[in-house]
């Protein structure tokens, strides 16, 4: 089985044997069609909408971002991406059962590679937004965790996220085009780019998040001068990126164990049976449906829990009203002052 090709179907269940399991499948395939189309009418144009808006805010609004805006904005970019991806994933060939069109292999290749980019990078967002907020206040003079480096960060993160997909594109590639291209007769194991994802993009930002936390409640817990620094990170902040890192990881999470469930299953080497495999086929469209619903969901946990959010929103609404009308009259006004 092919990630992300396989769908999930009643079908797989056919004589196992297990009445039980036949009797629960329509219910489950039932409610994963609703979960489907309440992520496609709901979950993508919310999705769209906000994450368009955030990085809107900010963009027009630069001299006012702090560090934890420019890693939202990095992850709103990748929620955007997840956005446009999501009707081609659940209503594809990929989706479980009811695909309305087909693509073409080197199609179902480059979305799933577009995928992996926009994981890593919402991953990698969290972990690295964990460990400057660490910096942030610790060294809260140094300026090493400044809104000018954060910005360059995240254009390496992008960066290595291309690279990283690159290994994975290799192994998928040659699992499609192998009987083509005698090169890719040693690298026909599709689990074996599950596996890079699982360990480079969960295994290690979960690390560096856990590492970053304790370290953050560590400093918390102490009584210093620096608590009075003005230029400290807002307290607010800290409750904003322990429920970022909350829903990230628990929206990510079931996807990447489905890809190692998957890796473990055919590494034993023996053929996987109806019942497990239909349970694997569930798990992998359900943790994917979790995942694209992290897009609407970044967004709107930033709106509500970031409270210059709101400001930043009316200064960039009178900024487009000015140019319709207010700007002239201000412009008229600020000149019979001068004179």
């Amino acid at each position: 089985m092919e990630p992300g090709c396989a769908m999930w179907s009643c079908g797989v269940l056919n004589g196992t044997g297990r009445g039980e399991d036949q009797l629960l499948c329509p219910h489950s395939h039932l409610v994963l069609s609703v979960l489907s189309l309440l992520c496609l009418v709901v979950g993508v144009p919310v999705g769209l909408g906000y994450n368009a808006l955030l990085v809107l805010v900010n963009l027009c609004d630069q001299s006012s971002m702090t560090m934890p805006d420019v890693y939202f904005v990095n992850m709103a970019v990748a929620g955007l991406v997840l956005s446009a991806l999501a009707p081609v994933h659940l209503l594809g060939p990929m989706a479980s059962g009811w695909a309305l069109w087909g693509f073409s292999s080197e199609v179902h290749v480059t979305l799933l590679v577009l995928f992996n980019v926009c994981s890593l990078v919402t991953m990698y967002s969290t972990a690295l937004l964990c460990l400057d907020c660490y910096i942030e206040r610790a060294l809260p003079r140094t300026y090493m965790s400044s809104v000018y480096n954060t910005r360059h960060v995240c254009g390496f993160v992008w960066g290595g996220a291309l690279l990283t997909s690159f290994s994975s594109l290799l192994f998928y590639i040659c699992s499609h085009v192998a009987a083509r291209i005698v090169e890719c007769s040693r690298m026909q194991n599709a689990e074996a780019a599950d596996a890079i994802l699982v360990f480079i993009g969960y295994l290690v930002p979960a690390m560096a998040v856990l590492y970053a936390l304790v370290l953050i409640s560590r400093i918390r817990k102490e009584d210093t001068p620096l608590d009075q620094d003005a230029g400290r990170l807002d307290p607010s902040v800290h409750r904003l990126l322990v429920a970022t890192v909350c829903t990230q990881f628990g929206l990510w999470t079931p996807h990447y164990l489905t890809l190692l469930g998957h890796t473990l299953l055919t590494a034993r080497g023996k053929p996987v049976d109806g019942h497990d495999l239909g349970i694997l086929l569930f798990a992998k469209d359900l943790s994917r449906l979790l995942a694209f619903s992290s897009s609407p969901v970044m967004p709107l946990l930033y709106r509500y829990m970031n409270r210059n959010f709101p400001s930043k929103l009316q200064r960039l609404i009178k900024k487009m009203h000015c140019r319709h009308q207010s700007c002239s009259v201000d412009h008229a006004g600020a000149q019979q002052r001068s004179a």
